[in-house]
Order: C-alpha cells, then structure tokens, then sequence
C-alpha cells in the first residue's frame, strides 16, 4: 500500500505515527468499497446484489465513503506497524482523521510497544535469607488452631464468658430514645464483633432473659460521628453455647488425618511448618532480589499492561464501580512493580533459553497427581481444561530464572 509514515513520538514505548495515504489510493478504496456495497444493498430493476457500483456509489455516497475509510484506515495502520517493525503492546488507536473528498487522507495512530531490555546489570547485589525456626511452641499453636477447627459447640444454661458463642437480639435507642425492635446477631464473645458495653451486657444476662443499660461508644469507634456517645441498648440472650474442646489423643490425630498417633500428627506438623517457612524463606530472597534488578535497570512499561493487571483484579475482588478510581490509584504502583518484575524474568527466560520444557511441566504435573493420589493423565486434562497449564509452565520457568540468577548474587544468612 501507498502510504507515507512520518514518527512523532519515539520515547519510552509510547509511539505515534502520522500517516499519509495518496488521493488516488483512497479513491481504489472507494471502488472496491462500491463493489463490497452492491453485494449488501438493493436497488430496483436489479436481482439483490447486483447492483452497478457505479449506481452504488451513486446511490450511496456518504456510505460508500465511510466503508471506503475504514479499509484504508485499518490497512494502512497494519501496513504501518509493520513497516516499523513495532511489537505493539496492545491494540493501536486512531486520532485525528482528515478524510476530504478528492484529497489525502490523513489519521494519526497512537499505541505502545513491548518494551526493549537491556538488563545491563543482574549480578553483584545484597541477599539475605531468613528463615523462621520452627520449634515445639510453635508446632503446639499449630496443633491447638487444629484443635479449635474440630471443637463442638455445646449449649449451657448460664450466663456467657468470653469465647462463648451467643445468639441476641440486640436493639439501641433512637434518637429520639425509642427503642426499635431487635435484630438478631450471632456473637463470639471477646472477638471484637461487638463493643465492649454491648459485650458486657450480653455477658449479665442470662439465656431467656433482657437486659438494657446506658452503653457509651468508644472514642476509637470507626464511625467518628458516633464516639464518646451514650445510648440506651437492650438485649435479649436467645442461646448460650460454650466451645468444647477435642481431646488431645491419637483419636483425634486419626480425625486429623492419616495418623496413628497424636506424635506422628506433631511430626507431620513440623515438616508442613518447615516447608512453609522455606517457601516464605524463599519468596522474600526472591522479592529482595528483584527489587534490586528493577531498581538497577530502568524502563517504561505499558500503561495499557498496568491497566489490564488492575482491572483484572478489580474483577477478582468485585470492586464496586463507585470505590474503581481508588482502588486503581491505589493499585497502580504493585500492578507496575508486578508488570516490571514479569518482564524481566520473561527476557532472561527467553536469552538464556530457561523457559520450562514439555518434559518439565510434565513432571511437575505427575508431583501434583501423587500429592492427590490421582492418575497423572487425568489431573493433566483437568488442569488443561481448566487453562491451568500454563501457570505450571509459568512457575517453573520462574524457579529456573531465579536459579539462575542466585549462582549471580549468593545468599547469605541474616
């Protein structure tokens, strides 16, 4: 195609092209806009499609014309891009069409490129690791959380404790002093679900009975209109129900789990915890180590990239539309961090050849299916239809770049 392409802006990855397409160019476009036209459009003494264009054309100029732009718009703009050889980002836009009869046309197209990286500097930088010790203390915590997931709530006629679970209505005076009716709450006492006034009430009064006093808001109270004020609240406790603990005994490790004794319930707790410190261990000299990479080698990322991080989880955490604008202020700079720290890691996967292979998803794969007890081939063909592969594929090639790049910048103990 026949166009002139005049860059106007060459910074960072934004670009900007004025292009040019010659009148007689634009007017092969508008024949063989006719010709596209006469197949969709009727006209009388003619079967349907087969129209003259020039009738066509006659007939329906200002439609002719604009079909006519808009192919030569959307080849001239792909003629454009490769011309220049740009990798776009995303998809281009045009501004400011000048599309006269008999004359040039004229568009200008805006877009961003994926970005060029040096990556001058991956060596020479600071990591420390540290890794939490896991000790009884902390297998012991770990058991009790255990503990409170299989305890039992069991109904009791006096009065609730802090840790009871108790159901109440709970009505507070309006302003004018009135007491509306009540609205039933469920309430783990000493949570933090209610005040401390409605708490100390709820804990006076026994199952079956009502109860009210003057309770005074806290100065901290989120809703500031509403600290320091005394108002008039009524309970009635409906239950009381106190948590039962399990014992702690090889029958409850084997409702646990696959033990048969509450040691082997510790012992496995104790490997899960230091696993998991490890993989926290591992994360942080991970992020230490990026950051310094980032920060040592400078570029501009797509905005269109950041954005469609911050709408994807804008999506995921069903932001309203109202609080969106916050939300992405806020957002922006972890989504930037997160597209910069993307790219790094997809260029030096793709200059030392460290994506992962078939063979290593693969493996990776039959891991999942003997942790799940499953056939290899089936957890393969759910993971594929649910598009999960590709995560797979994503987290190793993550853990051979940053193989790679801790034999650069060895770690050293905090």
């Amino acid at each position: 195609m026949n166009i002139t392409i005049t860059p106007t802006e060459t910074a960072g990855v934004s670009r900007r092209l004025q292009i040019t397409v010659p009148a007689d160019t634009v007017a092969s476009y508008e024949d063989q806009a006719a010709r596209k036209y006469a197949t969709q459009v009727r006209l009388p003494g003619f079967r349907p499609g087969k129209a003259p264009p020039s009738m066509v054309r006659k007939k329906f100029p200002e439609a002719v014309r604009q079909e006519a732009i808009e192919l030569v718009i959307n080849e001239a703009f792909r003629e454009a891009i490769e011309r220049e050889g740009l990798k776009l980002a995303a998809q281009p836009h045009v501004h400011d069409v000048k599309a006269e009869p008999g004359q040039a046309l004229e568009f200008e197209l805006h877009c961003e490129v994926r970005p060029e990286l040096a990556l001058d500097k991956l060596d020479g930088f600071a990591v420390t690791r540290t890794e939490t010790a896991v000790t009884d203390e902390l297998i012991e915590e770990q058991i009790e959380r255990l503990r409170e997931q299989k305890a039992e709530w069991t109904p009791v006629e006096d009065k609730a404790a802090e840790g009871d679970m108790v159901t109440v209505l709970l009505s507070t005076a309006e302003a004018d002093g009135s007491l509306p009716e009540g609205k039933e709450y469920r309430l783990v006492l000493g949570g933090g679900q209610a005040i401390a006034g409605i708490e100390e009430l709820v804990m006076e009064t026994a199952p079956g009975a009502t109860n009210e006093k003057s309770v005074r808001w806290p100065d901290d109270f989120p809703d500031e209109t509403q600290r320091g004020v005394s108002k008039l609240v009524r309970v009635v406790v409906k239950d009381v129900k106190r948590k039962a603990l399990p014992a702690l005994d090889d029958a409850f490790a084997r409702e646990i789990g696959d033990f048969d004794t509450i040691d082997a319930l510790r012992a496995a707790v104790r490997v899960d915890m230091g696993e998991h410190s490890k993989r926290e261990s591992d994360a942080d000299v991970r992020g230490q180590l990026i950051k310094q990479i980032v920060e040592a080698n400078p570029f501009d990322v797509p905005k269109a990239w950041v954005m469609q991080l911050v709408d994807g989880y804008m999506q995921m955490y069903g932001v309203p539309d109202a609080q969106k604008q916050t939300f992405a202020k806020e957002f922006m700079p972890m989504a930037e961090n997160q597209v910069r720290r993307d790219l790094i890691i997809d260029t030096i996967a793709e200059r030392e050849s460290l994506a992962a292979s078939a063979a290593e998803v693969d493996a990776r794969v039959e891991d999942l299916a003997k942790a799940r007890n499953a056939d290899p081939g089936q957890v393969y063909a759910q993971l594929q239809k649910q598009g999960k592969l590709q995560e797979i594929e994503r987290e190793v090639t993550e853990e051979r770049v940053f193989a790679w790049l801790l034999e650069k910048n060895p770690v050293t103990a905090a």
